[in-house]
């Protein structure tokens, strides 16, 4: 998905000013994670933006990639030297002064929802982008990496089950150490569900500003 963040972090900065972000962080234990960390999309939507500019607004830096690699991810802070180019995006923000390049990622952040449009642009059919992301979990798993799973879209982000947004949901959420969703996206219960059974701390914000503050905690 093709960064485009600047008119993101403008509304973001908007609706600071109009909504203040509703969280109930005194009233969860929010998980910690570790840095250096990597924001990668399942199903290329823009959601990816919008992570990225919350990510920005919490003041943690971090690596992204629409689609990386396995060789990539093992690759650590910098992906490898790998250039962004035509339906294959990269940004390195990661303090290099404090970690250099090809230092191991810590955590991975996925951005779940789907986009039959972003995943052309990048040559991916669903069942690729599903592939994919199972083999970046894989890796995380093997590796003691940890995985976030943020659902930000609410529920434009939704589905009938089996849908494109759905088998996001389905590839990620249940190996995620954390989840944070939109509760606009889990108005049927579905992540808290999925919470329960596998025992995943979740966290429910009203609007996705609130994320800003609970990523700031996470990686504080």
């Amino acid at each position: 998905m093709r960064p485009n963040r600047s008119l993101v972090a403008l509304s973001f900065l908007v609706c600071l000013l109009v909504w203040p972000p509703m969280t109930s962080l005194g009233q969860e234990t929010v998980p910690k994670a570790r840095l250096p960390v990597l924001t990668t999309s399942a199903g290329q939507s823009a959601d990816i933006n919008t992570l990225n500019a919350i990510m920005e607004q919490a003041g943690v830096k971090y690596d992204y990639c629409d689609v990386p690699t396995v060789a990539m991810a093992r690759a650590g802070v910098g992906l490898g030297g790998a250039k962004a180019k035509t339906g294959f995006h990269i940004e390195v923000t990661t303090d290099l002064a404090r970690f250099k390049a090809g230092t191991p990622y810590q955590t991975v952040v996925f951005a779940i929802g789907a986009s039959l449009k972003g995943m052309g642009a990048s040559g991916l059919t669903v069942e690729s982008e599903v592939k994919r992301v199972t083999e970046i979990i894989q890796y995380c798993r093997q590796n003691k990496v940890a995985v976030i799973a943020v659902h930000p879209g609410g529920q434009s982000k939704r589905g009938a089950p089996g849908s494109d947004n759905e088998r996001m949901i389905d590839a990620v959420a249940p190996f995620a150490d954390y989840i944070i969703v939109a509760k606009d996206g889990n108005k049927d219960g579905r992540f808290t569900r999925i919470a329960k059974e596998k025992g995943i701390p979740l966290s429910q914000v009203d609007y996705a500003l609130g994320m800003v503050a609970l990523l700031k905690k996470v990686f504080e």
